[in-house]
């Protein structure tokens, strides 16, 4: 069965950096774009960043541009977030997901991980 299995979380200090993993299963991996959402207390789900196919397109969600980087290892079935020069407001769940075209939509991604949760202390 389909699986995603997010991990890497953790309790980073402001300033810091977590690598994110999400590691598939389950179907063909290389045929669908992924993307990471994350959810805070009280807020929506948001997205984070996404990954062509071939990952060779990274997007971005504004807030993250230039502090993280995703990418995927379609051999090994993973995608990764390595997040950089963390701040509070980024803590949040971190969820990834699939998609069969590249989004920002979290409506077109129709399987999800059960989420990693990131903690920025300032």
């Amino acid at each position: 069965q389909v699986q995603l299995v997010d991990s890497g979380g953790g309790l980073v200090q402001a300033g810091g950096s977590l690598r994110l993993a999400c590691a598939a299963s389950g179907f063909a991996f290389s045929n669908y774009a992924m993307g990471w959402f994350r959810q805070a207390p009280g807020k929506e789900r948001e997205f984070v960043a996404a990954i062509s196919l071939s990952g060779d397109i990274p997007y971005y969600a504004d807030f993250v541009k230039g502090r993280f980087t995703v990418s995927r290892d379609n051999a090994k079935n993973m995608v990764n977030l390595q997040m950089n020069s963390l701040k509070p407001e980024d803590t949040a769940v971190y969820y990834c997901a699939r998609s069969a075209v590249v989004s920002s939509l979290a409506w077109r991604y129709d399987f999800w991980g059960q989420g990693t949760q990131v903690t920025v202390s300032s």
